[in-house]
């Protein structure tokens, strides 16, 4: 049986968040690039499904993730 390919997306999507939380206090960094693979990942399922409320929760997550990756490299080139 053939696994669809959005499922896979939803599939790596969570076990990429899920690392991000596990990693949550060694790295901020890789934290919130495993944030922003996984909520990519995780729209793309959200979009497939049509799910409405699933797909604002991941681009509000992924654009929350990417400000924060941001904010971070301006304050590390900052020191």
């Amino acid at each position: 049986m053939a696994i669809n390919v959005f499922y896979f997306l939803g599939i790596v999507g969570l076990l990429l968040i899920i690392l991000g939380v596990m990693i949550k206090n060694r790295n901020r960094k890789i934290r919130d690039i495993f944030y922003i693979l996984g909520g990519v990942s995780l729209a793309a399922y959200s979009f497939y499904i049509k799910d409405a409320i699933f797909i604002i929760l991941q681009i509000i997550f992924t654009l929350v993730a990417i400000y924060d990756l941001k904010k971070q490299i301006k304050t590390k080139k900052r020191r």
